[in-house]
């Protein structure tokens, strides 16, 4: 697979070790802030998923306290906040009421050595191939799943062991409930619903509400509802933290069989992987970064790990918190470290407040959490998708069978919708004017399509002229059979028959593979643009304009309607490219091709030469590649920045023969290669090389050359300079070598090039001097982090 070399975004942890600098004091300071926000959201929430779960309420203090730390100091998502999930309350749950509460810690530790593992193993990236549609309904059953026990709790009950138990309880607890539970319940909601709000109201009140909805929803909905509770003297049940002892929290091994643990074990680290590491992508495109999924799966493996150990609860990613801390405006991991500082500080500090909190309060926080987890956004996604069946599926299944069942079930149905789209074909008949037939099949044809297939042949008047046209779709033996058969028994009575394949690509083919002459659309049988795969049929074509307009209608017809989604979301929601592209404006050079981009995946800048004038140069021939560097850095905010140079470069060849500096008046393309004259100084002095083999000729070292000393002038620039100051942006060098197709990757401390080598089966190209991990982080040979490069 080609490299997407233009695609590098920086690493994720490039933030964290910038060099101190004048913004180093700022970004503690947002560091900081960040984590008081997040800590004011944990500290609820947390209590509120022990509730759920019928752990000790010490146990979501010390999980959201190791989760900030652990993973805030060995995760690979800098800006991801961990901690009691939501997604596990179910699972938990079920183990404590099964197995008891040290157990269960038993069982946290047990995934949490699985998740290192799996992490040591490198296949993090595999945990994504799981279907969205299951892992959204999977959320949804869990969040309808909570929801219901909670307004058990809400009404002044106590939750039944299951689902369905809690809905078949439900009518008998709304028909009598506790009204001070069900008072302060209310007010925790309409609090939670209303506070994001307090901003929109009129005049005064509303610049009133915008200061007030500074403090998190969670944090003001519990606190006024506690405030209330404590105001009117209602008698209601508080939270109860027990006195830390830590021999009643040291794992103790369940008893039970031996695949039913397992299958526990199991479920627990599926699921807590699972929701991390679509958690870390969601969180990485929020913030515009890229981490490592491995390392983060290790963090989440060793913060379970210590919190089975301390009696905690087990730990995954989570959406809300880490939502809050990109919001918040936090820089690096060290707002997550903090916040589960400031956690660990209020569980040793603040028992005696918490105990004042109403079990209503935190119920009430609970399950509007849950039912925020069915996202109607999803639901829509999912049925743009046609993946609804699936989804509903999962969400019933987890709701009456559990989570473990509900995720089976999900995937068994994914599997059977995917072989049936699979196996479903359409066939479609047409008759021409003249009487002639066309029948067109869409879709693989296999056996199970062999009875519309037939039925279709049948409705063919005999003695007609029939054309087959199969869209190359898989056609197995007993499909085949049926054609063919039928073609002899039309031929037979008299008919004819052509029976050819229509490749995507639009060529047609007889059934032995042969292209069809004449087949190919336009006045040549090449197609408007292949002449640069088939050079023979240039001389064909005697009107390059009339081949430029062929191009433009083989684009509608085939290629735009396939796009056109895509072109439409990118026209609404306007460019957000992460990657600048600056290259040579050689005809040659196709960006898209030798870094499988395309639409809104670049910002591209050509000029001859790839050059790149230092800014407010005097003399310099115009300002067009500063502004588009100004414009792609301050206000694209841009991650990475890619100088490509080629072979057989026209400007090199020309400052080698001197044109810039030619006698009499300057022309334009004299005046603007002088901007090369630093990389002629360089050539010099330290001319760059490849690392795999000798440069071809003088004109070869200077191309190379030049990318690195343009790299250089890119550095005056005063905005690049900055950004990669604070470790927010990358330079990258590239060269790429037409004769032999072969790209080539600059290690800049080395000054030398190194091939990027394929590698078969999708896995991430690497350079000899750059060793690509399983996703896409790149390291130097010498053991120094280099770039994140994503094929």
């Amino acid at each position: 697979m080609t490299l997407d070399i233009s695609s590098a975004p920086i690493a994720s942890d490039t933030t964290d070790h910038a060099p101190p600098g004048p913004d180093a004091r700022v970004r503690w300071a947002q560091d900081l802030s960040a984590s008081l926000v997040v800590f004011l959201i944990a500290v609820p929430f947390s209590l509120g998923i022990a509730l759920a779960t019928g752990a000790p309420l010490t146990a979501g203090l010390a999980a959201a306290a190791v989760g900030g730390i652990v993973v805030g100091l060995f995760g690979g998502t800098a800006l991801m906040v961990s901690g009691p999930s939501a997604a596990l309350t179910v699972i938990t749950a079920g183990l404590i009421a099964r197995y008891g509460w040290q157990a269960t810690c038993a069982v946290t530790l047990a995934a949490g050595l699985l998740q290192l593992l799996l992490g040591v193993r490198r296949v993090a990236r595999t945990a994504l191939a799981v279907s969205p549609a299951i892992v959204h309904g999977m959320l949804a059953g869990v969040g309808l799943t909570i929801a219901i026990a909670q307004l058990h709790v809400v009404l002044g009950g106590s939750p039944q062991s299951s689902a369905i138990a809690n809905l078949l309880a439900l009518p008998g607890q709304l028909a009598g409930p506790h009204p001070p539970a069900l008072l302060v319940g209310t007010v925790t909601v309409a609090v939670l619903l209303g506070w994001p709000r307090l901003g929109r109201l009129p005049g005064p009140a509303g610049r009133l509400g915008a200061r007030l909805a500074k403090v998190p929803g969670p944090l003001a909905a519990v606190a006024l509802a506690t405030g209330l509770a404590l105001a009117l003297g209602l008698r209601l049940a508080h939270i109860e933290l027990p006195a830390w002892q830590p021999h009643s929290f040291v794992p103790a091994l369940p008893h039970g069989p031996v695949l039913e643990l397992v299958a526990a074990v199991l479920t627990v680290t599926a699921v807590a992987s699972v929701e991390s590491l679509l958690s870390a992508v969601a969180i990485d495109r929020m913030s515009r970064r890229t981490g490592d999924l491995d390392r983060e799966l290790r963090g989440q493996g060793l913060a379970n790990l210590v919190s089975g150990l301390i009696g905690g609860l087990p730990i995954a990613g989570g959406a809300v918190r880490s939502t809050a801390n990109v919001q918040a405006g936090a820089r690096t991991r060290w707002a997550s470290v903090l916040h589960g500082v400031w956690v660990l500080a209020a569980a040793l500090a603040l028992t005696g407040g918490l105990r004042r909190i109403p079990l209503a309060a935190l119920a009430a926080l609970v399950l509007v959490v849950g039912l925020q987890m069915v996202s109607f956004a999803h639901i829509r996604n999912v049925h743009r998708h046609r993946e609804f069946p699936v989804y509903l599926t999962t969400v019933v299944a987890v709701v009456a069978a559990g989570v473990l069942w509900g995720v089976a079930i999900g995937a068994g149905t994914a599997v059977l919708l995917a072989l049936y789209r699979l196996t479903r074909a359409h066939v479609d008949v047409e008759t021409g004017p003249d009487g002639s037939v066309t029948v067109q099949t869409h879709g693989p044809l296999t056996f199970t399509a062999v009875p519309r297939l037939s039925r279709a042949l049948a409705g063919v008047p005999a003695g007609a002229e029939v054309t087959v046209v199969h869209d190359g779709s898989f056609l197995d033996h007993a499909a085949y059979e049926t054609l063919h058969s039928w073609r002899t028994g039309h031929q037979d009575a008299g008919g004819r028959v052509s029976m050819v394949t229509r490749r995507q690509d639009d060529e047609v083919l007889d059934p032995d593979g042969t292209v069809r002459t004449g087949s190919s659309p336009g006045p040549h049988r090449c197609r408007a643009w292949t002449p640069w795969v088939g050079h023979h049929c240039i001389e064909q074509q005697e009107d390059p304009h009339g081949r430029l307009l062929d191009g433009v209608q083989m684009f509608q017809l085939h290629t735009a309607p396939l796009i056109r989604p895509e072109l439409a979301r990118l026209a609404r929601e306007g460019q957000t490219p992460s990657q600048l592209f600056l290259t040579c404006a050689d005809s040659r050079m196709v960006t898209s091709m030798i870094t499988n981009s395309g639409p809104g995946d670049l910002f591209t800048v050509r000029n001859v030469g790839n050059l790149v004038p230092a800014p407010f140069e005097p003399g310099a021939a115009d300002d067009s590649v500063a502004a588009a560097v100004q414009y792609a850095v301050e206000v694209l905010e841009v991650r990475s920045i890619t100088v490509c140079g080629h072979s057989g470069c026209g400007a090199m060849k020309a400052l080698l023969d001197g044109v810039h500096e030619l006698p009499g008046p300057p022309t334009p393309l004299a005046r603007w290669l002088r901007n090369g004259r630093g990389s002629l100084d360089r050539l010099r002095r330290v001319p760059a090389e490849f690392t795999s083999r000798p440069v071809a000729d003088p004109v070869e070292q200077l191309c190379i050359t030049n990318v690195v000393q343009q790299l250089d002038q890119l550095m005056a620039n005063p905005a690049v300079e900055r950004r990669v100051e604070e470790g927010t942006l990358r330079l990258v060098g590239m060269y790429f070598d037409f004769a032999t197709a072969q790209a080539y990757v600059l290690d800049r401390a080395a000054g030398t090039f190194s091939p990027v080598e394929a590698r078969a089966g999708g896995q991430h190209d690497r350079t000899s001097a750059e060793r690509v991990t399983t996703d896409g982080r790149v390291t130097a040979g010498g053991g120094e982090e280099g770039a994140r490069l994503a094929a």
